[in-house]
């Protein structure tokens, strides 16, 4: 097998030398930069037939020298003395198949014309006692034709063809090859997303020229924090035509359209009912209950609520919401597993509204499933997620993915006083359809707990950097933004 190699400065150029020196049907086994330029190895079209072609040689060889299956033992007897019953051996059979294998395989010397004789089946002459008693008759010819069939199963065996030994040789080149493809397609995808990243470029640019207001409009929604996607969805909102004023207008009215905030709390507290907050460690579900426990027995009475607390493991977090119930005056159940909590649920069934204080986890902890499957095997529990404002757009997409399911009755904003803006938590809810139910800025209880303001939300969400900020973007960064998210 010749492997040819072709250098040259660039890959069209070694592309172009093989194609003249091994023609269209070359193979390509490898390409890679080396100092200087690029490397390429190579075969010829005719080497990968010629190559099969050997090893059927090869094979048909093995097969031709094949040892010969011994003759097989025929018995025979007749019924009656006037009636021969006649075995044929399969010893002639044998020889003449391996005769034709030896001259399959010696293909480029040449034959004589085969001879065509009469077959005449040779004549087993039957046993004197045999033919004196039916039964040994019968037992003779039965073990004739065990032997026959014991023969002709050697001679199958013997004349199947054996594995070649190239067939070792030939999965390593599939396995070349397949390496040598998936390189390739790496490559490939390189050189696709470098092409994504120079359109994205190249449309940025347009968009400049034609719209300099939704262009401008586009990179402060990307400062803000809104991802890419929903940016592009605004911004597509802004005319071609519009002044900045206009584009800043179009922008919030159609994030307006996309929120879905509550502007009231009745479905909530008037309808009652059991919710669990949950989100992860440190997002202030104790404090987020105590407040909303406070809201439900400013409007029912302290008598009408219960609340229940699942955090065994952080310290003092049981006696923290033990203290907010003696200064409501609202019973306080410590529940630790699926069942305890289905026992406690139905002794409250006289309550209008039952709040579950649930322990923080990461949003990558497996413990998030099984706290779910616990709080839907206790009948109608409906959870309520908390979200950090301060959190990056990223974390709070892992948050909400992992928390997802049909009893996710909306989502809480919290510590939204210490966010520098509302963006990537507006665009995580807008993205996947959240309800918000309140916003909480601060641990006064239960000052610190409002319903969004729709305003106030667009406000926080849209406001500008100044301009000797770090995260501000100028020029064409924005486009380079949009350049980077869809070559990913």
């Amino acid at each position: 097998m010749n492997v040819k190699r072709y250098f040259a400065p660039t890959a069209r150029e070694a592309l172009r030398a093989l194609k003249e020196a091994l023609g269209p049907d070359a193979i390509v086994l490898s390409n890679r930069a080396v100092e200087g330029g690029v490397e390429i190895l190579a075969l010829p079209g005719e080497a990968v037939g010629a190559l099969q072609a050997a090893n059927r040689a090869a094979v048909a060889a093995r097969s031709g020298t094949a040892p010969q299956p011994a003759a097989v033992p025929a018995a025979a007897a007749a019924p009656a003395a006037d009636e021969a019953d006649f075995q044929v051996s399969l010893s002639a059979l044998a020889a003449s198949a391996a005769r034709n294998a030896t001259r399959t395989a010696a293909a480029s010397r040449p034959e004589p014309a085969p001879v065509v004789r009469a077959f005449n089946p040779p004549r087993i002459e039957t046993a004197d006692y045999a033919l004196r008693s039916r039964d040994g008759v019968m037992r003779t010819t039965a073990r004739g034709r065990a032997d026959q069939a014991e023969g002709l199963a050697a001679f199958v065996g013997r004349a199947a063809p054996q594995p070649a030994a190239s067939d070792e040789f030939g999965s390593a080149r599939v396995r070349e090859l397949q390496e040598t493809n998936a390189r390739l397609m790496a490559e490939l995808t390189g050189i696709r997303g470098m092409i994504e990243r120079q359109l994205a470029g190249f449309a940025w640019g347009e968009t400049r020229r034609q719209a300099p207001a939704r262009a401008t409009m586009l990179g402060e929604l990307l400062e803000a924090g809104f991802s890419a996607m929903v940016a592009r969805k605004l911004a597509e909102t802004v005319a071609e035509d519009a002044g900045r004023t206009e584009a800043r207008e179009a922008v919030g009215a159609a994030l307006d359209r996309m929120m879905r905030a509550c502007a009231s709390d009745e479905d909530l507290l008037d309808r009652g009912g059991v919710f669990a907050l949950v989100g992860p460690t440190g997002v202030g579900k104790t404090t987020t209950t105590a407040k909303l426990a406070a809201r439900c027995v400013v409007r029912h009475g302290a008598s009408k609520l219960a609340l229940i607390t699942t955090d065994g493991y952080r310290i003092g977090a049981q006696e923290q919401l033990r203290i907010y119930g003696r200064i409501l005056g609202v019973p306080v159940f410590s529940v630790r597993d699926a069942g305890d909590l289905r026992q406690t649920l139905a002794g409250l069934r006289n309550k209008h509204m039952v709040l579950i204080d649930t322990m923080g986890m990461s949003q990558r902890d497996r413990m998030v499933s099984e706290q779910a499957a616990m709080l839907a095997g206790a009948g109608d529990v409906r959870r309520l997620l908390l979200l950090n404002a301060t959190a990056r757009g990223d974390t709070l997409d892992d948050v909400v993915r992992a928390y997802a399911g049909d009893d996710l009755a909306g989502c809480i904003f919290t510590k939204v006083d210490e966010a520098a803006s509302l963006a990537p938590a507006l665009d995580v809810a807008v993205r996947h359809a959240l309800d918000i139910r309140y916003l909480t800025n601060g641990q006064r209880v239960p000052e610190d707990l409002h319903l969004p303001n729709r305003a106030y939300l667009l406000h926080r969400a849209l406001r500008e950097h100044a301009g000797e900020s770090p995260w501000h973007l100028s020029g064409d960064e924005a486009g380079m933004l949009l350049a980077a998210a869809g070559g990913a």
